[in-house]
This record gives structure tokens, C-alpha cells and sequence, in this order.
């Protein structure tokens, strides 16, 4: 295969994906009153249509599951009205859009809580780490330990933000098997990632999302073998983490994944798919408009042929 092959059509469970680029979610803390996707959200994810996939920003399955300011849910009639705005758009555009659904556990605040609770978690142990609150940075509070007839009740509140049982060609799952970010470690990340994926596997989900090294950060924090991971798993794997279009192609000419998401160059660059394609320059970001605001740094960054109007 070539670097063609990047920008061919590619079968994602029952969909047709335009080509093997996948959008990355990107939390960007721009939701409006009741946490509702704005308008600026559905020009934003239009915007990016030509990705074969996007993935949208983490989206809280409950009030409780929030863990950050200004983060989408996907819990009331308002906030499900928003998103079917965002996937029409998307729709309307020719992309294809997938919603990632999250409970943040310990890494939240009691600020963000119904009544000032503190976060619910495996345990009571707070994470070293902080979360964007109240318009900045701020050491995340100490958890309560989850207790086990609680647990139910967090699975229905992921079946409802999916519509109910969505099934397994609808279903993808995102790990990060030695990514040290909000604290997570592991005494045995392959042994334990091989079962995790192992068990994925015969659920039938359509793809596994792997966060290859620090989430954000260097593919090398840890010795790990992701091919153990591919081998293991019969359908799409999604690999994501400091790709570009050089470490694409070697990977899919290996082997070695299926799609490729790309986080942060989508920020910049709306046409990202495009100018992998031609070969053009990429944007850079505005460091200091990645969390919060409105339109700036958000969706005024223009395609190729918009700049070069310009």
C-alpha cells in the first residue's frame, strides 16, 4: 500500500467511512446553558465533515458524570435535541460521527456536582491531578467509594445517552494501556490490557481505540506491545497518538492498525483531511483558545482556500 491508501474508503461495521482519518475527541469546554451543544459546536464539527470519522468531544452520560466546565451531556431532551443538530450538519456534509460517552469518576470537583457531592469512584483515593473548574485549573476533589448497587445505575445512564442498546457495530471502546495521565498506573498494563482486550473482542464492538503511549504526549513513556492488542482483536483497531501523515502510511503499510486518529492538527486545520492529501502547510493553534470561549480559536480557523483568499 501507499500513502493513498489513507485517503480511500474504508468499511467501519455496517458504514462506509470516506477514508481511514479519524477526528480524535478534543474537549474544548464550549457547551452552552444546560450543557447543550451551541450552534458554534455544529459549525465546528461540520467544519471537519471530510475526516472518514469524526469522534466528538467526551460527552457526560448523567449530571454526575461531569467532570470538567462546560462539557457537553447527553442526558436531557435539550442536550439530545443539540447533538441531533451537530449530527445532522455532519450528516448533511457527507461525514460520519460517533458520540464518546464518559462518567469522569474521581476527576471532577465538587463544583461541578448536583449539590456540591464529592465524585464517585472505585475508591476514595483523590487523583494528583487537576481539572478545568470555574474557569481555570484546579486540584480535583476527594472521591467516595462507589457502592456496588450503585453501579447498575451508572450502566443505565450509558444505555440511555446511547439510544437504548445501539449494538456492537455501533460501539467502539477507547483505551490507554500505559498513559500515566490523572495518575492511572499499572503493576502489569500487557497482561492486563491482552484480557481487557481479549473480553472486547467477543462483545463483537466495531473498533478499539488505542491511546499508543501518554495521552497527548510521547508514544515511548512505556515499553508495551500494541500489536498484542491488534492480534487479539478481530475487528477495526483505531490507532491515535501523535500520528502524522509519514507515521500513517508506515503504519498501515505494516499493518499494524486500520484508522489513525489525529487530534490537535484537526484544531487548526478544518480541511485537515485535505491538506494531508495535497501535501499543504498545516496551521497552528492558538495554545490560549483550546478551553473556554466562544468562536475565536474555535471555529474561525479557515480551510486552504479561505486562507489563501485572504
Amino acid at each position: 500500500m501507499t500513502d493513498k491508501a489513507l485517503f480511500q474508503p474504508y468499511t467501519l461495521g455496517s458504514l462506509t467511512l470516506a477514508n481511514r482519518i479519524v477526528m480524535a475527541p478534543l474537549t474544548r469546554n464550549r457547551a452552552g446553558t444546560g450543557l447543550v451543544p451551541s450552534e458554534l459546536a455544529t459549525t465546528y464539527y461540520a467544519q471537519r465533515a471530510s475526516a472518514g470519522l469524526l469522534i466528538t468531544e467526551a460527552t457526560q452520560v448523567s449530571a454526575q458524570a461531569q467532570g470538567y466546565q462546560d462539557t457537553p451531556g447527553l442526558y436531557t431532551q435539550a442536550q439530545i435535541d443539540g447533538w441531533r443538530k451537530v449530527t445532522d450538519a455532519v450528516h448533511a456534509n457527507g461525514g460520519r460521527i460517533f458520540v464518546q460517552l464518559w462518567h469522569v469518576g474521581r476527576i471532577s470537583h465538587v463544583d461541578l456536582q448536583p449539590g456540591g457531592a464529592a465524585p464517585v469512584a472505585p475508591s476514595d483515593i483523590r487523583a494528583d491531578t487537576k481539572t478545568f473548574v470555574n474557569n481555570g485549573f484546579f486540584d480535583v476533589s476527594e472521591p467516595r467509594a462507589l457502592e456496588i448497587e450503585e453501579i447498575q445505575g451508572i450502566v443505565d445512564d450509558f444505555r440511555q445517552a446511547a439510544a437504548k442498546e445501539i449494538g456492537a457495530e455501533r460501539t467502539g471502546i477507547r483505551i490507554s494501556p500505559v498513559s500515566p495521565v490523572n495518575g492511572i498506573s499499572s503493576s502489569d498494563p500487557q497482561g492486563q490490557y491482552d484480557y481487557i482486550v481479549d473480553q472486547l473482542d467477543t462483545l463483537g464492538i466495531v473498533y478499539l481505540h488505542v491511546v499508543e503511549g501518554a495521552t497527548g504526549g510521547s508514544r515511548d513513556v512505556a515499553p508495551f506491545d500494541y500489536d498484542s492488542l491488534r492480534r487479539r482483536f478481530k475487528n477495526t483497531y483505531l490507532g491515535n497518538n501523535g500520528y502524522d501523515l509519514e507515521l500513517a502510511t508506515a503504519q498501515l503499510n505494516e499493518g499494524k492498525a486500520h484508522l489513525f486518529a489525529f487530534g490537535r492538527p484537526f484544531i487548526a486545520n478544518p480541511d485537515l483531511v485535505e491538506r494531508l492529501k495535497t501535501g499543504a502547510p498545516l496551521a497552528a493553534l492558538d495554545p490560549a483558545t483550546l478551553y473556554g470561549g466562544g468562536a475565536r480559536g474555535y471555529t474561525d480557523y479557515p480551510a486552504l482556500a479561505e486562507a489563501s483568499a485572504q
